[in-house]
Parts: C-alpha cells; structure tokens; sequence
C-alpha cells in the first residue's frame, strides 16, 4: 500500500467519525483518558494544520504556538473539513514524499512523518468511534499495513509517553483489533 493511499484511507476514517458527532457528543469521554470528543478532534485539527507547514521545511520554532489551545473555534466540523482538506493538498504535492521534515525529535524523511500521521488518524479514528459508540472503523488492509510498517517505531515509541502499553489479544483478532491493542487501546 502507499503511503498516499493509505493516507485517504485513514483520513477518511477519522472524516466519517467526525461527520457522525453531534451536538450532544462533543463532551463525551474517549479512550484516551484525559481528553473529550472535542479535545480529540482539536488534537486532530491542530496536527492536520501543522502538516502544510512542516512539509514546506518550517521548523517548529518557525510554528511557535500559532496551533496551541482551541482550534475548533465555534463549528469543530467546518474546522476539520477546513484543516483535513489543506493537508490533504500538502501531502499530493509534486516531490513531497522526497523532503524532510522537522519534527519534535529532529530531523526526519517526510515519507516516515507520513507514516506517523496516517497511524494517528487511524487510531484516532477509532477512538473518535468507540466514544460515540460505534464499531472498530480502521478497514483491515489499513491496519495490516500499519501494522507491518510501523511496528519497529511503535515499538521504539513505547516508554516515552505516546502510548499505553499494547493490550494483549487472541491469535485470531483481526489486524484492526490487532493495531489498537498494539497502542494500548482495549479492543471493544
């Protein structure tokens, strides 16, 4: 799968759980303990505003704290749409997957902050799901492939804050249980 492909997948993913909030589901609890519907999807926005910035070659002092705090303002949805739709365009510009990008920890191919951006919508994705009750939405393939790219820097990611520690899961979970469970999500 590429990457790009697997980004309008995932992004997609997160897309239908927002369009699928209410106006009653914005305080709801997610499985990410200390954040609400709205803290997830703000987190969301504010990593999707960011992506056109740092695939130019900004760097975070460059950003500064213009994303901190509430990015939603008064319609969450119009600034998904808005931010999702402006991330999207960065990511299929010509020669895009060729750059490097600054991120928090250095220096890093744009391809593999990619890689991290489509992890984030899916899990968020799920977690945006869960909370509004409804079933794993991360399509298999994804998942699988998530799972296969990813799973040496999840394992280098666990211990320093980005995740709980994976859940253990039956040998027949699909790859989407498989994924969560990998994050420390508990598979419903």
């Amino acid at each position: 799968m590429h990457l790009l492909d697997a980004h309008a997948q995932a992004l997609e993913v997160f897309d239908r759980a927002v369009h699928e909030t209410g106006p009653a589901d914005w305080p709801r609890a997610t499985p990410c303990a200390e954040w609400s519907v709205r803290d997830l999807v703000n987190h969301l926005v504010a990593e999707q505003l960011w992506a056109p910035l740092l695939l130019e070659g900004a760097t975070l002092d460059d950003v500064g704290d213009r994303f901190d705090g509430d990015v939603l303002g008064d319609d969450p949805v119009v600034a998904w749409e808005t931010a999702a739709a402006a991330a999207r365009e960065a990511w299929v510009a010509p020669g895009v997957l060729q750059r490097t990008v600054h991120v928090s920890f250095g220096l890093i191919p744009a391809e593999e902050y990619g890689w991290q951006m489509v992890l984030d919508l899916a899990v968020h994705g799920w977690d945006l799901a869960i909370a509004l009750g409804k079933p794993n939405p991360v399509p298999s393939g994804l998942a699988a492939h998530l799972l296969e790219v990813l799973r040496p820097m999840v394992d280098d990611w666990q211990g320093i804050g980005l995740f709980d520690p994976p859940v253990a899961v039956g040998r027949g979970a699909s790859a989407a249980t498989r994924l969560v469970a990998l994050l420390g999500r508990r598979p419903r």
